[in-house]
């Protein structure tokens, strides 16, 4: 039976968000409701995860795109150190490998920054009552996944790397001396989604700056076909 939530037993709630302006209105929008309560506010990944594990909130808001630790890592380390709070992001991320990427992190829920404050509340305690609250746009997203399964296996000469196919034509994009800017009109994304694919890419192949990953490229021989002129 899922637990009833009120004004002596609120649902607590922890925001980690860079952007202060809208972490603050979500804080008071939250807070204002009877069964909810803002126990933890944070700008950045770290800070986040520092303030859950103190916290233990039920619920922690989660932005995608953070400096320093983002989204993606955040909900990694909350949920191996925290599994009893539910991870929801709530990001302006539509595409794609943002939204599986969380999903397969652990994530119990992915939510676009466009939706009103009543479907957020809504989200929240379903969340807390063990539903995954996702934005209605992505699910046949994710039930296209389903259905391909799997991903087939690479051809056994084919360089391991764990860069999905988003990855990789952002790190050709960008050995091609494309500026983040330029990636993100190639591909039809946002500037801050290039820089976190980016920082992706880095991270998951242990480099530091796009130099080492051009060279990364050369010497496996990688190349993603990206879109022609």
């Amino acid at each position: 039976m899922s637990p009833t939530w009120s004004a002596e037993r609120p649902i607590r709630v922890v925001l980690v968000d860079d952007q202060g302006l809208f972490r603050q209105a979500i804080a008071t929008l939250v807070d204002a409701q009877a069964d909810m309560s803002i126990v933890g506010q944070a700008a950045n990944g770290e800070e986040g995860v520092s303030i859950v594990l103190a916290a233990e909130p039920d619920v922690v808001l989660l932005d995608l795109e953070m400096p320093g630790m983002d989204g993606i890592e955040a909900a990694r380390e909350i949920i191996a150190h925290r599994p009893a709070t539910k991870v929801v992001m709530l990001t302006v991320n539509d595409d794609d490998d943002s939204f599986l990427a969380a999903i397969r992190t652990g994530a119990h829920g992915y939510l676009l920054k466009d939706l009103h404050p009543h479907e957020l509340f809504e989200q929240i305690r379903s969340a807390v009552s063990g539903q995954s609250p996702i934005a209605p746009k992505l699910l046949p997203r994710l039930l296209e996944q389903l259905r391909q399964g799997p991903a087939s296996e690479a051809a056994p000469t084919a360089p391991r790397h764990d860069l999905s196919e988003r990855e990789l034509e952002i790190l050709q994009s960008a050995a091609e001396g494309l500026t983040n800017r330029e990636i993100g009109r190639r591909f039809y994304i946002t500037e801050g989604t290039v820089k976190n694919h980016m920082h992706n890419c880095l991270r998951k192949l242990g480099l530091e700056n796009r130099t080492q990953a051009a060279d990364f490229l050369t010497t496996q021989g990688l190349r993603y076909p990206g879109p022609t002129d």
